[in-house]
Formats: C-alpha cells, structure tokens, sequence
C-alpha cells in the first residue's frame, strides 16, 4: 500500500474521472494514479487514515487533483486541510472543478490551491497546469 502515488485525483463524477485519466495517459503526465470519489476518502488517503492507515505520510502524492463539488467532505474543506498541516502543505492542488464563480476560485487561491482549473476544461490549460504543478514538485525535491 506503500507504493508511490503521482497523483491523487478526486472526483465523485465517473465521466470527467475517465476523461482526465485518458488526458494524463495520453500526456504521459503520470505513471501512478489513485482516484478517490469523496472528499472524505481524500482526506483518508492524504493523513493516511482510515481504509489508507497502512500508507505512509512520509510518501504523499505529488499531486493532487482537485474538484469542489464533492460528496461527504467538499473540496475547500480538502483543500483547508491539506494545506493547514504541516506535512502536507507542500502538495501541489490543482483545483478542477465545474465552478467558474469567482468566490469559489478566491476561495481555493486564499487557500493555497497552485492553480484553478474549470470544466468543461480547455485540455491545452489543464496539460499545463498539471505540468507546472509536477514540475514545481520535481524542483522541491
């Protein structure tokens, strides 16, 4: 349970799951992708909690793939958490999300998402902030 994770893509819609897998792959922006569909499972597989207790926080993904509209826990609550704790401050969170209300995209910015993404996405803007967001990482380490 300990391999490494690229990146973590939250997404409760299986439709824009399957789209972003296929534009990762097609990318060759990730090897390992794990996807969760609730904000709760998130934050679970984020402090290794829960279903993930056998995971190691040491090893977080490199990314995180973000949408707001999430079931259990929505994604600024996700975003609030991540970005709160030491540990995990460092991962890069792509918000992606149907949300184009400007309150939404002040919000994840004062919350420290790197970049704010909205669907229907333009996938020549969405390949590059995945790609900054990597590479911002690489650069980290």
């Amino acid at each position: 349970m300990n391999d490494p994770v690229e990146i973590l893509l939250v997404d409760d819609n299986p439709s824009d799951t399957e789209l972003t897998l296929h534009v990762l792959s097609r990318h060759h922006l990730a090897d390992c992708v794990k996807v969760v569909h609730d904000g709760a499972e998130a934050l679970d597989f984020i402090f290794c909690t829960g279903a993930y207790a056998g995971r190691d926080l040491r090893n977080p993904p490199k990314l995180l793939l973000l949408d707001l509209k999430l079931p259990k826990v929505d994604g600024l609550e996700v975003l609030r958490r991540a970005k709160a704790d030491p540990r995990t401050r460092a991962i890069p969170i792509v918000v992606f999300s149907s949300s184009s209300e400007d309150r939404d995209l002040k919000r994840a910015r004062e919350l420290g998402a790197h970049s704010y993404v909205v669907k229907p996405v333009d996938f020549a803007q969405f390949v590059e902030a995945v790609r900054a967001a990597l590479a911002a990482t690489n650069e980290a380490h």
